[in-house]
Protein backbone atom coordinates (compact mmCIF):
# COMPACT_ATOMS: atom_id res chain seq x y z
CA UNK A 1 0.00 0.00 0.00
CA UNK A 2 2.79 2.43 0.92
CA UNK A 3 4.51 1.99 -2.43
CA UNK A 4 1.26 2.54 -4.34
CA UNK A 5 0.43 5.68 -2.35
CA UNK A 6 3.93 7.10 -2.70
CA UNK A 7 4.04 6.84 -6.48
CA UNK A 8 0.65 8.47 -6.98
CA UNK A 9 1.35 11.25 -4.48
CA UNK A 10 4.65 11.98 -6.24
CA UNK A 11 2.98 11.94 -9.64
CA UNK A 12 0.18 14.27 -8.51
CA UNK A 13 2.62 16.63 -6.77
CA UNK A 14 4.83 16.93 -9.87
CA UNK A 15 1.83 17.46 -12.10
CA UNK A 16 0.38 20.25 -9.94
CA UNK A 17 3.51 22.17 -8.92
CA UNK A 18 3.97 20.73 -5.45
CA UNK A 19 0.30 20.78 -4.45
CA UNK A 20 -0.94 17.17 -4.48
CA UNK A 21 -4.65 16.55 -3.93
CA UNK A 22 -5.71 13.82 -1.52
CA UNK A 23 -8.91 13.21 -3.47
CA UNK A 24 -7.15 12.99 -6.84
CA UNK A 25 -4.57 10.55 -5.45
CA UNK A 26 -7.30 8.38 -3.96
CA UNK A 27 -9.16 8.38 -7.27
CA UNK A 28 -6.08 7.27 -9.22
CA UNK A 29 -5.40 4.48 -6.72
CA UNK A 30 -8.95 3.13 -6.92
CA UNK A 31 -9.00 3.31 -10.73
CA UNK A 32 -5.91 1.11 -10.90
CA UNK A 33 -6.43 -0.93 -7.72
CA UNK A 34 -10.18 -1.33 -7.04
CA UNK A 35 -9.40 -4.14 -4.58
CA UNK A 36 -8.13 -1.49 -2.13
CA UNK A 37 -11.54 0.20 -1.74
CA UNK A 38 -12.36 -1.65 1.52
CA UNK A 39 -9.22 -0.07 3.03
CA UNK A 40 -10.27 3.51 2.32
CA UNK A 41 -9.73 4.68 5.90
CA UNK A 42 -6.15 3.33 6.02
CA UNK A 43 -5.50 4.74 2.56
CA UNK A 44 -6.60 8.24 3.54
CA UNK A 45 -4.26 8.21 6.55
CA UNK A 46 -1.38 6.95 4.45
CA UNK A 47 -2.02 9.56 1.73
CA UNK A 48 -2.05 12.42 4.28
CA UNK A 49 1.18 11.17 5.83
CA UNK A 50 2.86 10.71 2.44
CA UNK A 51 1.78 14.15 1.16
CA UNK A 52 3.46 15.72 4.18
CA UNK A 53 6.67 13.77 3.57
CA UNK A 54 6.72 14.45 -0.17
CA UNK A 55 6.15 18.20 0.32
CA UNK A 56 9.53 18.35 2.07
CA UNK A 57 11.28 17.27 -1.11
CA UNK A 58 12.27 19.69 -3.85
CA UNK A 59 10.64 19.32 -7.27
CA UNK A 60 13.87 17.80 -8.61
CA UNK A 61 14.00 15.21 -5.82
CA UNK A 62 10.37 14.27 -6.31
CA UNK A 63 11.04 13.74 -10.00
CA UNK A 64 14.14 11.60 -9.38
CA UNK A 65 12.26 9.43 -6.87
CA UNK A 66 9.36 8.86 -9.24
CA UNK A 67 11.78 7.96 -12.05
CA UNK A 68 13.15 5.19 -9.83
CA UNK A 69 9.93 3.72 -8.46
CA UNK A 70 7.38 4.31 -11.26
CA UNK A 71 8.94 5.67 -14.47
CA UNK A 72 5.84 4.58 -16.41
CA UNK A 73 3.87 7.40 -14.79
CA UNK A 74 6.19 9.92 -16.40
CA UNK A 75 5.52 8.62 -19.88
CA UNK A 76 3.23 11.18 -21.46
CA UNK A 77 0.05 9.49 -22.55
CA UNK A 78 -1.35 11.97 -24.99
CA UNK A 79 -5.12 11.81 -24.91
CA UNK A 80 -6.70 11.20 -28.25
CA UNK A 81 -7.09 14.62 -29.78
CA UNK A 82 -10.69 15.60 -30.28
CA UNK A 83 -11.56 16.61 -33.80
CA UNK A 84 -14.47 18.54 -35.18
CA UNK A 85 -16.94 16.47 -37.18
CA UNK A 86 -16.53 16.76 -40.93
CA UNK A 87 -18.65 19.36 -42.69
CA UNK A 88 -21.19 17.99 -45.11
CA UNK A 89 -20.39 18.67 -48.78
CA UNK A 90 -17.24 20.64 -47.87
CA UNK A 91 -14.46 20.98 -50.44
CA UNK A 92 -10.91 21.91 -49.51
CA UNK A 93 -10.24 25.55 -50.31
CA UNK A 94 -13.89 26.26 -51.14
CA UNK A 95 -15.50 26.61 -47.70
CA UNK A 96 -16.81 30.08 -46.77
CA UNK A 97 -18.02 30.71 -43.21
CA UNK A 98 -18.86 33.72 -41.08
CA UNK A 99 -19.47 35.06 -37.61
CA UNK A 100 -22.06 37.80 -37.21
CA UNK A 101 -22.01 39.78 -33.93
CA UNK A 102 -24.22 42.75 -33.11
CA UNK A 103 -22.37 45.96 -32.17
CA UNK A 104 -23.93 46.27 -28.72
CA UNK A 105 -20.53 45.75 -27.10
CA UNK A 106 -17.22 43.92 -27.62
CA UNK A 107 -16.85 40.13 -27.69
CA UNK A 108 -17.27 37.96 -24.59
CA UNK A 109 -16.71 34.27 -23.87
CA UNK A 110 -20.02 33.29 -25.50
CA UNK A 111 -19.05 35.07 -28.72
CA UNK A 112 -15.59 33.50 -28.50
CA UNK A 113 -17.11 30.00 -28.58
CA UNK A 114 -19.10 30.58 -31.78
CA UNK A 115 -16.39 32.62 -33.49
CA UNK A 116 -13.76 29.99 -32.66
CA UNK A 117 -15.91 27.16 -34.05
CA UNK A 118 -16.44 28.96 -37.36
CA UNK A 119 -12.81 30.00 -37.61
CA UNK A 120 -11.53 26.51 -36.71
CA UNK A 121 -13.62 24.93 -39.46
CA UNK A 122 -12.55 27.48 -42.06
CA UNK A 123 -8.93 26.87 -41.05
CA UNK A 124 -9.32 23.09 -41.37
CA UNK A 125 -10.65 23.47 -44.92
CA UNK A 126 -8.31 26.31 -45.96
CA UNK A 127 -11.43 28.37 -46.51
CA UNK A 128 -12.56 31.95 -46.15
CA UNK A 129 -13.70 33.40 -42.83
CA UNK A 130 -15.76 36.60 -42.72
CA UNK A 131 -16.72 38.78 -39.76
CA UNK A 132 -19.97 40.57 -40.51
CA UNK A 133 -21.24 43.16 -38.04
CA UNK A 134 -25.03 43.10 -37.85
CA UNK A 135 -26.04 46.74 -37.32
CA UNK A 136 -29.32 47.16 -39.18
CA UNK A 137 -31.18 47.77 -35.91
CA UNK A 138 -30.12 51.38 -35.19
CA UNK A 139 -31.56 51.32 -31.67
CA UNK A 140 -29.11 48.97 -29.94
CA UNK A 141 -25.65 50.05 -31.07
CA UNK A 142 -22.59 51.06 -29.08
CA UNK A 143 -20.46 53.09 -31.53
CA UNK A 144 -17.21 51.91 -29.88
CA UNK A 145 -18.11 48.29 -30.61
CA UNK A 146 -17.13 48.36 -34.28
CA UNK A 147 -13.44 48.82 -33.52
CA UNK A 148 -13.54 46.66 -30.39
CA UNK A 149 -15.12 43.72 -32.24
CA UNK A 150 -12.56 43.97 -35.03
CA UNK A 151 -9.71 44.10 -32.51
CA UNK A 152 -11.06 41.08 -30.59
CA UNK A 153 -11.64 39.05 -33.77
CA UNK A 154 -8.18 39.77 -35.14
CA UNK A 155 -6.64 38.70 -31.84
CA UNK A 156 -8.70 35.52 -31.44
CA UNK A 157 -7.89 34.36 -34.99
CA UNK A 158 -4.29 35.56 -35.02
CA UNK A 159 -5.21 37.88 -37.91
CA UNK A 160 -7.00 35.03 -39.66
CA UNK A 161 -10.12 36.98 -40.67
CA UNK A 162 -10.41 37.11 -44.45
CA UNK A 163 -12.76 40.09 -44.55
CA UNK A 164 -14.64 42.45 -42.24
CA UNK A 165 -18.08 43.62 -43.35
CA UNK A 166 -20.63 46.01 -41.84
CA UNK A 167 -24.25 45.57 -42.82
CA UNK A 168 -25.08 49.30 -42.76
CA UNK A 169 -22.58 49.71 -45.62
CA UNK A 170 -24.65 47.29 -47.72
CA UNK A 171 -28.03 49.02 -47.73
CA UNK A 172 -28.12 49.48 -51.51
CA UNK A 173 -27.59 45.72 -51.91
CA UNK A 174 -30.60 44.96 -49.70
CA UNK A 175 -32.72 47.45 -51.65
CA UNK A 176 -31.68 45.92 -54.97
CA UNK A 177 -32.69 42.41 -53.89
CA UNK A 178 -35.93 43.66 -52.31
CA UNK A 179 -36.91 45.40 -55.54
CA UNK A 180 -36.11 42.26 -57.51
CA UNK A 181 -38.38 40.17 -55.26
CA UNK A 182 -41.18 42.75 -55.65
CA UNK A 183 -40.74 42.63 -59.45
CA UNK A 184 -40.91 38.85 -59.28
CA UNK A 185 -44.10 39.13 -57.15
CA UNK A 186 -42.40 37.15 -54.40
CA UNK A 187 -42.60 40.07 -51.97
CA UNK A 188 -45.27 42.67 -51.28
CA UNK A 189 -45.73 45.84 -49.21
CA UNK A 190 -48.27 45.25 -46.44
CA UNK A 191 -50.09 48.21 -44.88
CA UNK A 192 -52.16 46.14 -42.47
CA UNK A 193 -51.57 46.66 -38.76
CA UNK A 194 -49.48 43.93 -37.13
CA UNK A 195 -52.54 42.87 -35.10
CA UNK A 196 -54.77 42.60 -38.20
CA UNK A 197 -52.13 40.64 -40.12
CA UNK A 198 -51.60 38.22 -37.21
CA UNK A 199 -55.31 37.62 -36.82
CA UNK A 200 -55.62 36.64 -40.49
CA UNK A 201 -52.36 34.65 -40.55
CA UNK A 202 -53.45 32.66 -37.49
CA UNK A 203 -56.51 31.63 -39.52
CA UNK A 204 -54.26 30.83 -42.52
CA UNK A 205 -55.90 33.58 -44.52
CA UNK A 206 -54.05 36.13 -46.71
CA UNK A 207 -54.22 39.80 -45.86
CA UNK A 208 -55.77 42.18 -48.47
CA UNK A 209 -52.29 43.42 -49.50
CA UNK A 210 -51.04 40.03 -50.61
CA UNK A 211 -52.78 40.03 -53.98
CA UNK A 212 -52.42 43.65 -55.06
CA UNK A 213 -50.93 44.27 -58.51
CA UNK A 214 -47.23 44.41 -59.16
CA UNK A 215 -47.57 48.06 -60.18
CA UNK A 216 -49.26 48.94 -56.87
CA UNK A 217 -46.58 47.06 -54.99
CA UNK A 218 -43.78 48.96 -56.74
CA UNK A 219 -45.58 52.21 -55.94
CA UNK A 220 -45.93 51.24 -52.27
CA UNK A 221 -42.27 50.18 -52.13
CA UNK A 222 -41.22 53.67 -53.27
CA UNK A 223 -43.62 55.25 -50.78
CA UNK A 224 -41.85 53.45 -47.91
CA UNK A 225 -38.82 55.70 -48.49
CA UNK A 226 -40.72 59.03 -48.26
CA UNK A 227 -44.40 58.87 -47.42
CA UNK A 228 -45.33 56.05 -45.06
CA UNK A 229 -44.65 56.56 -41.38
CA UNK A 230 -43.00 53.95 -39.13
CA UNK A 231 -45.43 51.10 -38.55
CA UNK A 232 -47.63 51.94 -41.54
CA UNK A 233 -45.94 49.65 -44.06
CA UNK A 234 -43.69 46.61 -44.10
CA UNK A 235 -42.23 44.52 -46.93
CA UNK A 236 -43.19 40.86 -46.61
CA UNK A 237 -41.81 37.75 -48.32
CA UNK A 238 -44.55 35.62 -49.86
CA UNK A 239 -44.45 32.10 -48.48
CA UNK A 240 -47.12 29.46 -47.79
CA UNK A 241 -49.92 31.24 -45.92
CA UNK A 242 -51.15 27.82 -44.81
CA UNK A 243 -47.77 26.68 -43.48
CA UNK A 244 -48.16 24.64 -40.28
CA UNK A 245 -45.64 26.92 -38.55
CA UNK A 246 -47.14 30.42 -38.11
CA UNK A 247 -43.65 31.97 -38.06
CA UNK A 248 -43.23 30.96 -41.72
CA UNK A 249 -46.32 32.75 -43.00
CA UNK A 250 -45.38 35.81 -45.10
CA UNK A 251 -42.57 36.94 -42.83
CA UNK A 252 -41.48 40.63 -42.67
CA UNK A 253 -38.27 41.56 -44.50
CA UNK A 254 -38.01 45.38 -44.43
CA UNK A 255 -39.52 48.01 -42.14
CA UNK A 256 -39.41 51.77 -41.57
CA UNK A 257 -37.26 52.99 -38.67
CA UNK A 258 -36.35 56.67 -38.33
CA UNK A 259 -34.07 56.21 -35.32
CA UNK A 260 -30.76 57.98 -36.00
CA UNK A 261 -28.08 55.43 -36.88
CA UNK A 262 -24.69 55.94 -35.13
CA UNK A 263 -22.79 55.40 -38.39
CA UNK A 264 -25.25 56.44 -41.08
CA UNK A 265 -27.18 59.18 -39.30
CA UNK A 266 -30.50 59.79 -41.09
CA UNK A 267 -29.34 58.60 -44.52
CA UNK A 268 -31.75 55.62 -44.41
CA UNK A 269 -35.22 55.06 -43.02
CA UNK A 270 -36.03 51.66 -44.57
CA UNK A 271 -34.02 48.94 -42.82
CA UNK A 272 -33.86 45.17 -43.36
CA UNK A 273 -34.93 42.88 -40.55
CA UNK A 274 -32.46 40.23 -39.43
CA UNK A 275 -33.70 37.27 -41.49
CA UNK A 276 -33.62 39.28 -44.70
CA UNK A 277 -30.22 40.95 -44.22
CA UNK A 278 -28.70 37.61 -43.22
CA UNK A 279 -29.99 35.67 -46.23
CA UNK A 280 -28.97 38.40 -48.67
CA UNK A 281 -25.48 38.67 -47.17
CA UNK A 282 -25.00 34.90 -47.02
CA UNK A 283 -26.14 34.57 -50.61
CA UNK A 284 -24.09 37.55 -51.84
CA UNK A 285 -20.89 36.35 -50.14
CA UNK A 286 -21.44 32.73 -51.26
CA UNK A 287 -21.53 31.18 -47.80
CA UNK A 288 -21.18 27.41 -47.93
CA UNK A 289 -21.63 26.43 -44.26
CA UNK A 290 -23.32 28.18 -41.34
CA UNK A 291 -23.02 27.48 -37.62
CA UNK A 292 -25.78 29.11 -35.63
CA UNK A 293 -27.83 28.70 -32.49
CA UNK A 294 -30.72 26.26 -32.69
CA UNK A 295 -33.05 29.17 -31.88
CA UNK A 296 -32.40 30.22 -35.51
CA UNK A 297 -33.83 27.02 -37.00
CA UNK A 298 -37.05 28.81 -37.99
CA UNK A 299 -35.06 31.65 -39.52
CA UNK A 300 -33.09 29.17 -41.60
CA UNK A 301 -36.35 27.76 -42.95
CA UNK A 302 -37.67 31.26 -43.68
CA UNK A 303 -34.53 32.11 -45.60
CA UNK A 304 -34.87 29.05 -47.83
CA UNK A 305 -37.77 30.80 -49.59
CA UNK A 306 -35.46 33.60 -50.74
CA UNK A 307 -32.75 31.18 -51.89
CA UNK A 308 -35.32 29.25 -53.90
CA UNK A 309 -36.93 32.36 -55.41
CA UNK A 310 -33.53 33.63 -56.58
CA UNK A 311 -32.33 30.15 -57.59
CA UNK A 312 -29.29 30.21 -55.30
CA UNK A 313 -27.67 27.26 -53.46
CA UNK A 314 -28.67 26.89 -49.82
CA UNK A 315 -25.70 26.66 -47.40
CA UNK A 316 -25.34 23.68 -45.09
CA UNK A 317 -26.43 24.61 -41.56
CA UNK A 318 -25.21 23.25 -38.23
CA UNK A 319 -27.12 24.21 -35.09
CA UNK A 320 -25.76 24.34 -31.55
CA UNK A 321 -27.59 24.49 -28.23
CA UNK A 322 -27.52 27.50 -25.97
CA UNK A 323 -24.62 27.73 -23.50
CA UNK A 324 -25.68 29.34 -20.23
CA UNK A 325 -22.72 30.74 -18.34
CA UNK A 326 -23.76 30.56 -14.69
CA UNK A 327 -22.21 33.13 -12.38
CA UNK A 328 -20.98 35.36 -15.22
CA UNK A 329 -22.64 38.42 -16.73
CA UNK A 330 -22.25 38.24 -20.51
CA UNK A 331 -24.96 40.72 -21.47
CA UNK A 332 -23.34 43.63 -23.32
CA UNK A 333 -26.17 46.04 -22.56
CA UNK A 334 -26.21 45.21 -18.83
CA UNK A 335 -22.42 45.37 -18.59
CA UNK A 336 -22.35 48.70 -20.42
CA UNK A 337 -24.74 50.16 -17.84
CA UNK A 338 -22.49 48.94 -15.02
CA UNK A 339 -19.46 50.47 -16.72
CA UNK A 340 -21.28 53.77 -17.15
CA UNK A 341 -22.29 53.73 -13.46
CA UNK A 342 -18.64 53.32 -12.45
CA UNK A 343 -18.99 49.78 -11.08
CA UNK A 344 -16.45 48.55 -13.65
CA UNK A 345 -13.52 50.48 -15.10
CA UNK A 346 -14.24 49.45 -18.71
CA UNK A 347 -14.70 46.45 -20.97
CA UNK A 348 -11.24 45.25 -19.91
CA UNK A 349 -12.04 45.29 -16.19
CA UNK A 350 -10.32 42.18 -14.80
CA UNK A 351 -13.61 40.94 -13.29
CA UNK A 352 -15.39 40.70 -16.65
CA UNK A 353 -15.63 37.63 -18.93
CA UNK A 354 -14.97 39.77 -22.02
CA UNK A 355 -12.06 39.08 -24.35
CA UNK A 356 -10.48 42.48 -23.72
CA UNK A 357 -10.07 41.60 -20.03
CA UNK A 358 -9.02 37.99 -20.59
CA UNK A 359 -6.49 39.02 -23.24
CA UNK A 360 -5.00 41.51 -20.79
CA UNK A 361 -4.73 38.79 -18.15
CA UNK A 362 -2.64 36.59 -20.42
CA UNK A 363 -5.09 34.12 -21.95
CA UNK A 364 -4.06 32.95 -25.41
CA UNK A 365 -6.29 32.70 -28.52
CA UNK A 366 -5.60 28.99 -29.01
CA UNK A 367 -7.00 28.26 -25.54
CA UNK A 368 -10.42 29.53 -26.65
CA UNK A 369 -10.18 27.67 -29.95
CA UNK A 370 -9.25 24.44 -28.16
CA UNK A 371 -12.19 24.85 -25.78
CA UNK A 372 -14.56 25.34 -28.73
CA UNK A 373 -13.23 22.45 -30.83
CA UNK A 374 -13.21 20.04 -27.88
CA UNK A 375 -16.81 21.02 -27.09
CA UNK A 376 -17.87 20.80 -30.74
CA UNK A 377 -21.25 21.51 -32.31
CA UNK A 378 -24.11 19.95 -30.36
CA UNK A 379 -27.82 20.87 -30.32
CA UNK A 380 -27.97 20.12 -26.58
CA UNK A 381 -28.31 23.15 -24.28
CA UNK A 382 -25.56 23.39 -21.68
CA UNK A 383 -25.14 25.20 -18.37
CA UNK A 384 -21.58 25.74 -17.24
CA UNK A 385 -20.59 27.40 -14.00
CA UNK A 386 -17.90 30.06 -13.96
CA UNK A 387 -15.48 27.88 -12.00
CA UNK A 388 -15.99 24.92 -14.34
CA UNK A 389 -15.48 27.06 -17.43
CA UNK A 390 -12.29 28.64 -16.14
CA UNK A 391 -10.97 25.31 -14.92
CA UNK A 392 -11.13 24.06 -18.51
CA UNK A 393 -9.91 27.29 -20.09
CA UNK A 394 -7.04 27.54 -17.59
CA UNK A 395 -5.91 24.01 -18.44
CA UNK A 396 -5.85 24.77 -22.18
CA UNK A 397 -4.07 28.05 -21.55
CA UNK A 398 -1.54 26.49 -19.16
CA UNK A 399 -0.50 23.99 -21.84
CA UNK A 400 0.33 26.94 -24.09
CA UNK A 401 2.10 29.32 -21.71
CA UNK A 402 3.82 26.96 -19.27
CA UNK A 403 6.65 25.76 -21.56
CA UNK A 404 7.78 29.30 -22.37
CA UNK A 405 7.18 31.07 -19.05
CA UNK A 406 10.23 32.04 -16.98
CA UNK A 407 9.98 31.36 -13.26
CA UNK A 408 10.56 34.11 -10.71
CA UNK A 409 10.30 34.56 -6.96
CA UNK A 410 7.65 36.99 -5.75
CA UNK A 411 7.16 37.61 -2.04
CA UNK A 412 3.75 39.13 -1.41
CA UNK A 413 2.97 40.85 1.88
CA UNK A 414 6.68 40.60 2.82
CA UNK A 415 8.33 40.78 6.21
CA UNK A 416 12.07 41.19 6.68
CA UNK A 417 13.77 38.55 8.82
CA UNK A 418 17.34 37.87 9.87
CA UNK A 419 18.76 34.37 10.12
CA UNK A 420 21.38 34.38 12.82
CA UNK A 421 24.78 33.03 11.76
CA UNK A 422 23.64 32.40 8.17
CA UNK A 423 26.66 32.32 5.82
CA UNK A 424 26.91 34.38 2.65
CA UNK A 425 26.69 32.10 -0.36
CA UNK A 426 25.49 31.90 -3.96
CA UNK A 427 22.21 30.18 -4.82
CA UNK A 428 21.40 29.03 -8.36
CA UNK A 429 17.85 28.14 -9.39
CA UNK A 430 16.59 27.09 -12.85
CA UNK A 431 14.81 29.72 -14.93
CA UNK A 432 12.49 26.88 -15.99
CA UNK A 433 12.56 23.43 -14.30
CA UNK A 434 11.94 21.58 -17.57
CA UNK A 435 14.16 23.66 -19.86
CA UNK A 436 17.79 23.59 -18.79
CA UNK A 437 18.78 25.60 -21.88
CA UNK A 438 17.04 28.64 -20.42
CA UNK A 439 19.78 28.91 -17.81
CA UNK A 440 19.72 29.76 -14.12
CA UNK A 441 18.91 32.66 -11.83
CA UNK A 442 21.65 33.53 -9.37
CA UNK A 443 21.03 34.95 -5.87
CA UNK A 444 23.54 36.19 -3.32
CA UNK A 445 22.16 35.00 0.00
CA UNK A 446 23.25 36.41 3.36
CA UNK A 447 21.60 36.90 6.76
CA UNK A 448 18.64 39.06 5.79
CA UNK A 449 15.66 37.78 3.81
CA UNK A 450 12.12 38.69 2.82
CA UNK A 451 9.48 36.00 3.40
CA UNK A 452 5.69 36.29 3.37
CA UNK A 453 3.97 37.41 6.55
CA UNK A 454 1.83 34.27 6.38
CA UNK A 455 4.90 32.00 6.35
CA UNK A 456 6.50 33.95 9.20
CA UNK A 457 3.37 33.79 11.37
CA UNK A 458 3.00 30.03 10.81
CA UNK A 459 6.52 29.19 12.04
CA UNK A 460 6.69 27.24 15.30
CA UNK A 461 9.48 27.07 17.88
CA UNK A 462 12.14 24.38 17.51
CA UNK A 463 10.89 23.20 14.10
CA UNK A 464 13.21 22.92 11.13
CA UNK A 465 12.37 25.01 8.06
CA UNK A 466 14.08 25.44 4.72
CA UNK A 467 14.39 28.51 2.56
CA UNK A 468 13.90 26.91 -0.86
CA UNK A 469 17.21 25.74 -2.38
CA UNK A 470 19.05 28.02 0.07
CA UNK A 471 19.44 26.97 3.72
CA UNK A 472 17.82 25.37 6.74
CA UNK A 473 16.83 27.31 9.86
CA UNK A 474 15.12 26.85 13.19
CA UNK A 475 12.85 29.25 15.08
CA UNK A 476 14.00 29.62 18.68
CA UNK A 477 11.92 32.08 20.61
CA UNK A 478 11.89 35.29 18.59
CA UNK A 479 15.03 34.38 16.65
CA UNK A 480 15.57 32.51 13.41
CA UNK A 481 18.81 30.57 13.67
CA UNK A 482 20.86 29.06 10.87
CA UNK A 483 21.02 25.28 10.96
CA UNK A 484 22.69 24.03 7.78
CA UNK A 485 22.72 24.32 3.99
CA UNK A 486 22.35 20.66 3.01
CA UNK A 487 18.92 19.57 1.87
CA UNK A 488 19.47 16.05 3.22
CA UNK A 489 19.40 17.47 6.73
CA UNK A 490 15.97 19.01 6.08
CA UNK A 491 14.68 15.80 4.51
CA UNK A 492 15.04 13.92 7.77
CA UNK A 493 12.48 15.94 9.65
CA UNK A 494 11.83 19.39 8.23
CA UNK A 495 8.47 21.10 8.60
CA UNK A 496 8.05 23.35 5.58
CA UNK A 497 9.82 24.85 2.54
CA UNK A 498 9.53 28.63 2.37
CA UNK A 499 9.95 31.04 -0.53
CA UNK A 500 12.32 33.92 0.02
CA UNK A 501 14.27 36.77 -1.48
CA UNK A 502 17.51 38.28 -0.22
CA UNK A 503 17.20 41.80 1.12
CA UNK A 504 18.96 43.83 -1.59
CA UNK A 505 18.60 47.03 -3.60
CA UNK A 506 18.11 45.17 -6.90
CA UNK A 507 14.68 43.81 -5.93
CA UNK A 508 11.70 45.32 -7.72
CA UNK A 509 8.40 46.48 -6.30
CA UNK A 510 5.57 44.32 -7.65
CA UNK A 511 1.82 44.88 -7.72
CA UNK A 512 -0.44 42.05 -8.92
CA UNK A 513 -4.07 42.78 -9.84
CA UNK A 514 -6.14 39.73 -8.91
CA UNK A 515 -9.36 38.48 -10.60
CA UNK A 516 -11.50 40.06 -7.86
CA UNK A 517 -9.82 43.47 -8.57
CA UNK A 518 -7.91 43.37 -5.27
CA UNK A 519 -4.13 43.68 -5.32
CA UNK A 520 -1.22 41.70 -3.94
CA UNK A 521 1.92 43.74 -3.27
CA UNK A 522 5.48 42.80 -2.49
CA UNK A 523 8.95 42.32 -3.91
CA UNK A 524 10.12 40.40 -6.95
CA UNK A 525 13.56 39.22 -7.90
CA UNK A 526 15.80 41.45 -10.02
CA UNK A 527 15.38 39.30 -13.15
CA UNK A 528 11.86 40.68 -13.53
CA UNK A 529 13.48 43.84 -14.91
CA UNK A 530 14.15 41.92 -18.14
CA UNK A 531 10.42 41.57 -18.83
CA UNK A 532 8.54 43.79 -21.26
CA UNK A 533 4.85 44.74 -21.00
CA UNK A 534 2.85 41.83 -22.42
CA UNK A 535 5.31 39.17 -21.24
CA UNK A 536 3.92 36.25 -19.24
CA UNK A 537 5.87 34.53 -16.49
CA UNK A 538 5.19 32.36 -13.45
CA UNK A 539 5.65 33.58 -9.92
CA UNK A 540 6.56 30.32 -8.23
CA UNK A 541 3.90 28.94 -5.90
CA UNK A 542 1.74 31.96 -6.75
CA UNK A 543 0.61 31.62 -10.36
CA UNK A 544 1.05 32.82 -13.92
CA UNK A 545 0.99 36.58 -14.42
CA UNK A 546 1.26 39.02 -17.32
CA UNK A 547 3.23 42.24 -17.06
CA UNK A 548 0.78 45.03 -17.82
CA UNK A 549 2.94 48.11 -17.31
CA UNK A 550 5.92 49.57 -15.48
CA UNK A 551 4.83 52.74 -13.75
CA UNK A 552 6.81 54.94 -11.39
CA UNK A 553 9.33 52.17 -10.88
CA UNK A 554 6.71 49.56 -9.94
CA UNK A 555 6.00 46.45 -12.00
CA UNK A 556 2.24 46.05 -12.42
CA UNK A 557 1.08 42.53 -13.31
CA UNK A 558 -2.33 41.02 -14.01
CA UNK A 559 -3.01 37.58 -12.55
CA UNK A 560 -3.65 34.94 -15.21
CA UNK A 561 -4.32 31.71 -13.30
CA UNK A 562 -2.58 29.06 -11.22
Amino acid sequence: MKDIVLKYVLHNSIKYNGKPSEGAVLGHIFSQNPNLKPKIKELREEIKKTIKEVSKKSAEEQLETLKKIAPELLEEKKPEEKKLAELKNAKQGKVVMRFEPSPSGPLHIGHAFVLALNYAYSRIYDGKFIIRISDTNPENIDPQSYNLIEEDAKWLTNNGVSEFMIQSDRMDIYYRYAEKLVEMEKAYVCTCSSEAFKELADKMEPCPCRNISKEENIKRWKMMFKEYKPGEAVLRIKTDIKHKNPAMRDWPAMRINEFKHPRKGEAYRVWPLMSFSVVIDDMDTKMTHLIRGKDHMDNAKKQEYVYNYLDKPIPESLFFGRINFEGMEVSCSQTRLRIESGEFTGWDDIRLPFLAALRRRGYQPEAFIKFATDTGVSPVDKTIKAEEYFKLLDAYNRDIIDPKSNRYFFINDPVEVEVKDAPEHKVEIDVHPDRIEMGKRVFKAHKKFFITKNDFNSMKDNYLYRLMDCLNLTKIGKELVFDSIEYDRYKKGGEKIIHWLPVEKELVEVVVLMPDAKTERGFGEAGIKKLKPGDICQFERFGFVRLDEVKEGKYHFWFTHK
